[in-house]
């Protein structure tokens, strides 16, 4: 029989209705990518999950835990939760369109800001809290809550939108049903837990009972004939017993001293135990450690590559402009040089002109004064030509 949920999942191509476009993410059975309706032209997110195609399989996930998923997204409705918008299935995949968050993790934004305000602190653990109530309200436990489930809807405001995704491991818990499993990242759990799990796998010790008497009992009298065969015989089985008797007794030595080496070699292998727990222990946290190292590095590494793309952007403009007011400064300057010809023809024909007046003294100061004159008005005019020019240009690539 078929649950309700099922007949939500539309037998269809997801890529009839929606253009997919670049992978945002990847898990170990699942893989998000961007998409857009396209009736409408919104942004979503479509997550791929890889359906398991046999109970012996081990690759995918269960027909059973994705209902579970999608059944606890169709409850829900809440600011600082994912919703969920569709639900569409093929052969190897179900693709859930859920709301496109795009501002990334959480676990990004604060390694590039190193550190936070106490109020915006206190603003993004309220927001988480008040998405955790919800779900509690709810009777909905998550049960993977961490930094990378953790994603905010735009990461360009002062303080950022929180939105919890991720309910791969969450569960509905029944009014009056001990729930006793064990779900999460590793790495995120509570020691406690660890503790409690450890406890439950106990090393059974080696018990043996040891022979300590065999006694046989007989009857002091002959059988009725009395005959010598039958005492003989009677004898014999005396004679096994006692032998079967201090069989026994050499095995129970034996069994006592191999006692004593097993009781030995467990000691040792509980030693060994308890000393590659305590250093598995320090290996993985150092490992996790490198690991937010690795990721904080990364996102640094991210957003140096973004400062230098605009950084290289704003030389390309700076250097397109100075070339504009390059090439504005030849022309000026070849418009100066064809002037200063024309001035220099001009004075020249004044000169043969001057030259049939009688005081010649008075001739070329007069025409030194002219052309002083002029020489300073032309270049008092191309000047402020030439300035004006520059402060267009620099109005421009300051817009």
């Amino acid at each position: 029989m078929k649950s309700p949920s099922m007949a939500l999942f539309k037998q269809q191509k997801v890529e009839d209705v929606y253009e997919i476009g670049e992978e945002l993410g990847s898990g170990q059975f699942a893989i998000v990518k961007k998409c857009r309706e396209k009736s409408t032209g919104v942004e979503y997110a479509a997550k791929f999950i890889k359906k398991r195609q046999s109970r012996a399989s081990r690759r995918g996930v269960r027909r059973e835990e994705i209902e579970r998923e999608v059944t606890i997204l169709q409850q829900i409705l809440h600011a600082n939760i994912i919703k969920l918008h569709d639900i569409y299935e093929n052969k190897t995949d179900v693709v859930l369109i859920l709301e496109l968050v795009s501002g990334g993790e959480l676990f990004d934004f604060l390694a590039q800001k190193e550190s936070l305000s106490e109020e915006e602190a206190t603003r993004f653990i309220k927001q988480i809290l008040d998405g955790v109530n919800y779900l509690h309200s709810k009777k909905i436990a998550h049960f993977d809550l961490k930094p990378e489930n953790i994603m905010l809807l735009d990461k360009n405001i002062p303080i950022p939108h929180i939105k919890l995704i991720d309910f791969g491991l969450a569960h509905k818990i029944e009014e009056g049903v001990e729930f006793k499993n064990i779900f999460g990242t590793p790495e995120f759990l509570k020691e406690e837990t660890k503790v409690q799990e450890n406890k439950k796998v106990e090393n059974t010790q080696l018990k043996t009972k040891r022979l300590r008497e065999y006694t046989i009992k007989c009857h002091s009298s002959m059988p009725p004939n009395n005959t010598y065969i039958n005492f003989e015989r009677f004898a014999q089985v005396v004679e096994d017993i006692s032998l079967t008797e201090r069989g026994f007794s050499t095995l129970a030595a034996s069994h006592d001293s191999l006692q004593e080496d097993i009781d030995a070699l467990v000691s040792i292998y509980n030693e060994k135990e308890a000393w590659y727990k305590e250093e598995n222990e320090s290996v993985r946290h150092k490992l996790s450690q490198l690991k937010y190292e690795y990721r904080k590095i990364e996102s640094l590494k991210r957003h140096l590559q973004e400062d230098i793309k605009t950084v290289g952007a704003s030389l390309t403009g700076i250097t397109g402009k100075y070339a504009d007011l390059q090439s504005q400064y030849e022309s000026l300057r070849q418009e100066l040089s064809e002037e200063l010809k024309w001035i220099q023809d001009l004075m020249s024909s004044f000169r043969l002109e001057n030259e049939a007046c009688v005081n010649g003294n008075f001739d070329s100061v007069f025409n030194k004064d002219v052309n002083e004159s002029l020489m300073e008005l032309l270049n008092r005019s191309r000047c402020e030509e030439f300035l004006a020019g520059l402060n267009v240009g620099v109005a421009k690539s300051n817009q």
